[in-house]
C-alpha cells in the first residue's frame, strides 16, 4: 500500500506562509499505514497572538469592502480551490482515511459555501418595525460582528472549513481557522491556495497547535467577537467556559446520538440502504450518523439478516482514486479503533450479539488503524452503544414494540442533533415531528445541502451551520430609529 508524501506545510497568517515562531513541526500520520505523509508547522502561543492581531487588522479592511468586492474575492478563492481539487481530495484520503469519492463532498461543500453565501447576504432584508404613535421610523440593520475564531473537527477537513469560511467572509468578518491536529493537511493547503491568489492579508488565518498553546490563547483573548466550532460536546463546554473573558457570540455544532427508527410500514429497502450508508459512510465518523438503529419487532429479524448481508459486502481499503470500489477506509487513529473494540466488548458482555465484524482485517497493513464494519444486535439503554456517540463503523441495533416506547428510547439521550424516521403513517409522522427532541428530523429519506439549516438542540449545540441561519453567528443587529420631521 503506497502512500504519497505531501512535504512541509506552513502556517497562513496575515497573508503570508510562515514557520511557527518556535520552529516546531508536527508529523501528519496516514491512518491507512501509520506512516508520516507530511509535516506541518505547529503553532504556539506566539503564533496565535500574531493571528489575532492580523485578523483584527484584516477585519478593519474586509468589513469596509462592499459585498460585491467581497464576493469577487470569494469566487476567486473558489476557482483556485477547484483547480486544486485532485490534490485536496488526495490529501484528505491520506490524512484521515476518507475515500477519494467521499472527499468530493468536502470540495462540493466549500465551493458551494463560497458562492452561495454572497447571495444569501444579498437577500437579507432590513427589518422594518412599525411605530404605533406615528412619530418615528424604525429599522434593523445587520453589520459584521468582528474577528471570528473557528475550531474544526477532523472528520470533514475541508467541508468544515467551508461551513465557516462561507458565512464569515460573506458577512464581512475576518476568521482564524484552527483545524484539528488529526487532519490539518488539507486546511493548510487552503492557506496555500489563498496565498497564491493574494487574498487580502489577515482576513483568513490558518494554524494548528495544541489546546494549551493555541486554543486557550484564542478563546481567552478579548479580540474575537465570534467563536464557532464543530466538535464534541465536552470540548464545546470547555470553550464556552473559557470564552467568558469577554462577551462573544457562540456557534456550536457538537455531539450527536441519532436515532434511526424503522417502523413496520416503512419502505424496507430505502430504510435498509440508508441505515447502511448513514452508519458506515466516512467509516462512521459523522456527527449525523445513524447511531442507534431502532427496528419494529415485526420486521426486526428480517432487517438484521438483510443488514448483515449488505454490510458484509462493503469493501474496506485505502480509498485512493484508483480504488473506486472501496466504500470504507480506516478510522482516524489507534485510540479511536481501540474505542470501537471497547464499545463492542461492553455491549456483548451485557447481552448483545455480535452479528458481523469486530475484527482487524488481516489483508490490510498491520500498522494502519483498520477495523471491519461491525454489526451488534440486541443493544439496550445500559450499553455504551446506546448512550455514547459511536463515531466509528459499529452499528448498534435494537427492537421496539410500540410508538411511545420507541419515542422514549429515541429521546433518551443528552444529545439532540439529527434523527431519522421511516413510516408511511401520517398521524405518526405528525406526532413524532412534534415530540422528537432533535434539531433535525428527516422522514423517509435524507438530504443535506448548503441551503438547509444544520444544527442541534440540548447538548448538541447552539446556532446553525449551513443556510441563511449561519449568518446570524457573524452578524450583529443595530436598531435605527429616526424621528419624523
Amino acid at each position: 500500500m503506497k502512500t504519497q508524501n505531501f512535504g512541509y506545510k506552513k502556517l497562513y497568517i496575515d497573508g503570508q506562509l510562515i514557520d511557527a515562531a518556535s520552529g516546531e513541526k508536527q508529523d501528519v500520520i496516514c491512518p491507512a499505514t501509520g506512516e508520516s505523509i507530511a509535516q506541518i508547522a505547529e503553532a504556539g502561543k506566539a503564533d496565535a497572538l500574531k493571528a489575532l492581531e492580523a485578523a483584527q487588522k484584516g477585519f478593519k479592511y474586509w468589513s469596509k469592502l462592499s459585498l460585491a468586492e467581497r464576493t469577487e474575492w470569494m469566487l476567486k478563492l473558489r476557482s483556485a480551490i477547484l483547480e486544486k481539487e485532485h490534490e485536496l481530495r488526495n490529501a484528505m484520503v491520506h490524512e484521515m482515511g476518507k475515500t477519494y469519492a467521499g472527499a468530493y463532498e468536502d470540495i462540493e461543500a466549500i465551493t458551494n459555501a463560497l458562492s452561495w453565501y454572497p447571495d444569501a447576504m444579498k437577500n437579507l432584508r432590513e427589518e422594518q418595525i412599525p411605530d404605533y404613535e406615528g412619530t418615528h421610523t424604525h429599522k434593523m440593520i445587520s453589520k459584521p460582528a468582528g474577528v471570528a475564531v473557528a475550531y474544526l473537527a477532523w472528520n470533514f477537513p475541508i467541508l468544515n472549513v467551508g461551513f465557516k469560511l462561507g458565512p464569515a467572509l460573506a458577512s464581512g468578518c475576518s476568521i482564524i481557522i484552527k483545524p484539528s491536529e488529526m487532519s490539518p493537511l488539507s486546511a493548510y493547503m487552503i492557506g496555500e491556495i489563498a496565498h497564491s491568489i493574494n487574498f487580502p492579508a489577515g482576513v483568513i488565518n490558518i494554524l494548528a497547535g495544541t489546546v494549551s498553546e493555541v486554543a486557550q490563547t484564542l478563546t481567552t483573548s478579548k479580540i474575537p467577537a465570534v467563536i464557532t466550532m464543530i466538535g464534541s460536546t465536552t470540548t464545546g463546554q470547555k470553550v464556552i467556559a473559557e470564552s467568558t473573558t469577554s462577551i462573544k457570540k457562540l456557534g456550536m455544532e457538537l455531539g450527536g446520538n441519532a436515532p434511526f427508527i424503522v417502523f413496520e410500514d416503512a419502505d424496507f429497502d430505502t430504510a435498509l440502504n440508508l441505515a447502511v450508508a448513514l452508519r458506515f459512510g466516512n467509516s462512521g465518523q459523522v456527527c449525523v450518523a445513524a447511531n442507534r438503529i431502532l427496528v419494529h419487532t415485526s420486521i426486526y429479524d428480517k432487517f438484521i439478516k438483510a443488514y448483515v448481508e449488505k454490510v458484509s459486502k462493503l469493501k474496506v481499503g485505502f480509498g485512493t482514486k484508483e480504488n473506486e470500489d472501496v466504500f470504507m477506509g480506516p478510522v482516524v487513529s489507534k485510540k479511536d479503533r481501540d474505542r470501537m473494540f471497547d464499545l463492542i466488548e461492553d455491549a456483548t458482555s451485557k447481552g448483545a450479539t455480535l452479528e458481523y465484524g469486530g475484527k482487524i482485517p488481516d489483508y490490510l497493513p498491520e500498522t494502519g488503524f483498520w477495523i471491519e464494519p461491525t454489526v451488534v444486535s440486541g443493544i439496550t439503554p445500559e450499553m455504551k452503544l446506546f448512550t455514547q456517540e459511536t463515531f466509528g463503523p459499529v452499528a448498534g441495533i435494537m427492537s421496539f414494540d410500540t410508538d411511545e416506547e420507541v419515542l422514549a428510547l429515541a429521546n433518551d439521550t443528552e444529545f439532540g442533533l439529527a434523527s431519522y424516521i421511516f413510516t408511511n403513517n401520517h398521524k405518526r409522522i405528525e406526532h413524532f415531528t412534534e415530540e422528537l427532541e432533535f434539531g433535525e428530523i428527516q422522514i423517509n429519506g435524507v438530504k443535506y445541502a448548503i441551503y438547509l439549516p444544520h444544527g442541534g438542540i440540548k447538548n448538541s449545540g447552539i446556532g446553525h451551520d449551513c443556510s441563511h441561519l449561519a449568518l446570524d453567528d457573524y452578524l450583529v443587529k443595530k436598531r435605527v430609529s429616526t424621528a419624523k420631521m
